[in-house]
């Protein structure tokens, strides 16, 4: 039998709890005990999978567009105020 904070430690979450810890969840900023209990969540609940696939999916993208060199007009705007500094 599970002692009492064994039980805390791997308690179920709704979809509602799991949303709400949605990003911190993603940028990997959780504890061991809760990723592990939203991992299980995710392995049991399609919709909310389906919701962190698409979030995960939307933040690899614009983590992509990031890399994309600024143009050397908006460059040359940026040299031109920290010149005047």
């Amino acid at each position: 039998m599970p002692k009492d904070h064994e039980h805390h430690e791997h308690r179920e979450l709704n979809c509602e709890e799991v949303m709400e810890q949605l990003f911190t969840y993603l940028d990997g900023e959780l504890d061991e005990n809760a990723q592990i209990v939203i991992d299980r969540h995710l392995e049991a609940c399609r919709d909310c999978f389906s919701r962190v696939e698409f979030e995960r999916r939307l933040k690899a993208r614009l983590a992509e567009l990031a890399r994309v060199p600024a143009p050397e007009r908006l460059r040359e705007r940026v040299r031109t105020i920290i010149g005047r500094f």
